[in-house]
């Protein structure tokens, strides 16, 4: 879906605006369910979407498009179309309101879920801004130099604490040139160079970089802190209200969801001010796409499915628990067994009566 796509997309024709990009940003006064639902679908589904061309490009796919093979469209559009199809799933009655009323609709639907995911991204960014601080600080020391928690411009590479975790996996922050070089911008970092923070114990293994990959304490905690609650990170939940896990009825983990904390974190260590798409020091949109890239990719399946094992065990134990085999011998699995045979006497035809 970018300018430079060089295969012909099965779109090209029909739209200027990329649905997985952020719009122009606006500010609908209605108060309506659907901000709700694009508050927890831009954490969950997809952070930095365009509404207003997911929904007009998915109503294509759903009329005229319905026909058209798969294998027509590129793999931005197909991503795209998934997207479209979550939340579907996501809003109950959508469909109906977009078939129904057709593009009379769309603008109004796309302001309110742009409005929930605009507020949730800046209510996340606001909040973390401070945390991070907290849970990066060595326990039972301070940092040095200190680093305020509402001004972030120490942050990044000029702080020693921040610029270690920033530091692309596979680069030396002990090195003194690369660390004045990675200060003075000389080294440029693009969003598809992985920080170090990333990996459990901040510690990258070349010969196997899937090791402690997206399992680190300071993205668990990031975690809990949005979805949980901010007391749940400390495990002693103080929460006088649902967390959002609980309000959206959230029971396990998403793979856009840890990209999308993963973003949140890299934003939250950096100097930038103001999150933004089209702001090239942080690179936001390239960093979340590139995870969520590799977190689709049919080669890295085996280990993305051991990735969500892992972060459901972190933040939804009873998740994990209720994937487990029952326990040979249990009364459940009695229950089960006895089950399974009824349904098989039945199936099996009377071999005492012959065929006619």
């Amino acid at each position: 879906m970018s300018d430079d796509q060089p295969e012909k997309s099965c779109g090209q024709c029909r739209k200027q605006v990329d649905a997985l990009q952020l719009g122009p940003r606006k500010r609908p006064s209605v108060t309506d369910p659907l901000v709700h639902y694009g508050r927890h679908f831009g954490r969950t589904v997809y952070a930095l979407c365009n509404f207003q061309a997911l929904l007009t490009n998915g109503i294509l796919r759903m009329g005229e498009l319905v026909d058209t093979p798969e294998e027509n469209f590129t793999t931005e559009e197909r991503r795209e179309h998934r997207v479209f199809q979550e939340l579907l799933k996501s809003v109950a009655g959508l469909e109906e309101h977009l078939m129904q009323d057709g593009g009379d609709k769309v603008d109004i639907i796309a302001e309110l879920l742009t409005k929930g995911a605009s507020g949730a991204r800046g209510d996340d960014t606001k909040s973390l801004k401070g945390s991070v601080l907290d849970w990066i600080t060595p326990k039972g020391q301070n940092l040095v130099p200190p680093l305020a928690r509402n001004v972030k411009i120490d942050r990044s590479f000029h702080h020693e604490q921040t610029g270690a975790l920033l530091c692309p996996a596979g680069i030396d922050w002990s090195n003194s040139e690369t660390k004045a070089k990675l200060r003075s911008g000389e080294i440029i970092v693009t969003g598809d160079q992985w920080p170090l923070f990333l990996y459990a114990d901040y510690h990258y293994d070349p010969e196997d970089p899937w090791n402690g990959l997206f399992q680190s304490a300071l993205l668990v905690c990031a975690y809990k802190h949005v979805f949980m609650s901010p007391s749940s990170v400390d495990r002693e939940p103080k929460a006088t209200h649902s967390g959002n896990a609980q309000i959206h009825r959230m029971t396990q983990v998403t793979l856009p969801s840890v990209a999308y904390i993963a973003t949140q974190v890299r934003f939250a260590l950096t100097s930038s001010p103001v999150f933004s798409r089209t702001d090239t020091i942080t690179d936001s949109e390239r960093f979340y796409n590139s995870i969520l890239d590799v977190f689709e990719d049919p080669d890295e399946k085996q280990e993305v499915d051991n990735l969500i094992i892992w972060w459901n065990r972190q933040v939804f134990p009873s998740f994990s628990t209720a994937q487990r085999p029952l326990a040979k011998n249990s009364a459940l699995a009695r229950i089960r067994e006895k089950q399974a045979q009824m349904k098989e006497l039945v199936l099996v035809p009377n071999s005492g009566n012959g065929g006619v």
